[in-house]
């Protein structure tokens, strides 16, 4: 069988690692999918990796299943960073434009975009990636595209994202070691936006929060730029917690009461449910007392998410709304609840070109890193080759100085 060309998404998350390996068919719009496999996560926290042999272990098991299914070796992957150690800068370039003709050139544009990012940081916190909002040429603001126009001043305008390096070392570390690549590391609010945002909202002014396990994602998007990116210290798996306290019963069973029972506010008849436990004993709550439990912990991660549209005096003011995904948004009720918090437009986001995940938002952040890497190399392809060729061996370069 001849050898297929595959895009990987590896999703590491602190509930479970995911991962999902697709080929594109020519003359065929979407992706197909050739495997999916899932298992529960272990040396994760947060979103960070803490313990990286154990993540490395729960991968080489995935790897394994993997591959026997697709029956070809997958040699590496587009990995998502998240955590709360993840940042976001605002930052500035300026250079002269280095032709005589004044024409501004591809070497220009990476030299602004190079300058942008000299930002003063502590030494344990880095730099992974510049996402460009404009360039201003001779002061003339909001040009998207500078390459061919004329100009002695060259400004660019741009949102550099970062982490601290250990906790960029455990990641890459854990991925390594399993024996795959790294073809990129993409931040996960930006994976989850590949898969579930419209270029119109992106384009009006939306913001995206993936409620994940531990941790919320949240990215903020403005006439088709990303102008912030967070991520909270709060996730579904915080909820389940307080179940767990609030009816004094094991996080396993809170989890399963969460998924059958759980709703963010509560109508109609207060009827008692009851779950059978082992031995014969039986646990009896309400529906009632479950939404009082769901909405105050919900409540405030959307009050934290406010904050940071407060933060950058974007308050109410999205005309694309909120879009809600990931595992957390499937809570009952919960885009009334964000209606209500946000005063903004509010859908739930599911993965918009994999027909197989479309009804389920836990699977945007790992659908959103095969799509991104089916762009990058869709583009690399139409591009010049020898340029793209260097791009890669950088990236390439830059993880391997991680291996031990």
């Amino acid at each position: 069988m001849a050898k297929r060309h595959l895009i990987s998404g590896l999703d590491i998350g602190s509930g479970t690692i995911k991962i999902l390996v697709a080929q594109k068919k020519p003359k065929q719009e979407e992706l197909e999918i050739l495997s999916f496999v899932e298992k529960n996560s272990s040396g994760v926290r947060s979103g960070v990796v803490v313990e990286p042999n154990e993540v490395t272990k729960i991968i080489k098991e995935i790897l394994k299943e993997t591959e026997a299914q697709i029956n070809q070796k997958i040699n590496s992957v587009y990995v998502n960073i998240g955590g709360c150690h993840v940042f976001s800068i605002a930052s500035r370039g300026l250079v002269s434009v280095s032709r005589a003709d004044q024409k501004i050139s591809q070497e220009d544009v990476e030299r602004v975009l190079q300058a942008a990012q000299t930002i003063s940081l502590p030494s344990n916190k880095e730099i992974l990636d510049v996402f460009s909002r404009e360039f201003i040429i001779d002061g003339e603001r909001g040009i998207k595209e500078a390459i061919g126009l004329r100009g002695v001043r060259l400004e660019a305008e741009v949102l550099a994202l970062g982490g601290f390096g250990p906790y960029i070392k455990n990641l890459t570390e854990a991925v390594l070691n399993s024996g795959l690549e790294i073809d990129d590391l993409v931040f996960s609010p930006i994976a989850s936006s590949r898969a579930v945002l419209t270029p119109k909202e992106k384009e009006l002014g939306v913001a995206l929060l993936d409620i994940g396990a531990k941790s919320t994602g949240m990215a903020i998007f403005e006439q088709g730029n990303l102008i912030h990116l967070v991520i909270l210290p709060i996730g579904s798996g915080h909820i389940t917690n307080d179940i767990a306290v609030g009816l004094k019963c094991d996080v396993d069973l809170a989890e399963r009461i969460k998924l059958e029972f759980g709703s963010v506010f509560f109508q109609g008849n207060d009827k008692k449910e009851k779950i059978k436990l082992r031995e014969g004993e039986s646990l009896v709550f309400s529906k009632k007392q479950l939404a009082r439990i769901i909405e105050p912990r919900i409540l405030e991660i959307f009050r934290e998410a406010n904050k940071e549209l407060k933060k950058i005096s974007y308050q109410g003011k999205l005309p694309g709304g909120i879009v809600l995904t990931g595992g957390g948004s499937k809570i009952p009720k919960i885009r009334d609840l964000a209606k209500k918090e946000f005063r903004l437009p509010c859908r739930l986001g599911f993965p918009k070109e994999f027909s197989s995940f479309q009804n389920d938002p836990r699977f945007s952040l790992v659908c959103g890193l095969v799509l991104i890497g089916n762009d990058i190399e869709s583009e690399s392809q139409s591009l010049a080759k020898g340029f793209w060729k260097k791009i890669g061996n950088k990236i390439k370069k830059f993880f391997k100085i991680f291996i031990p």
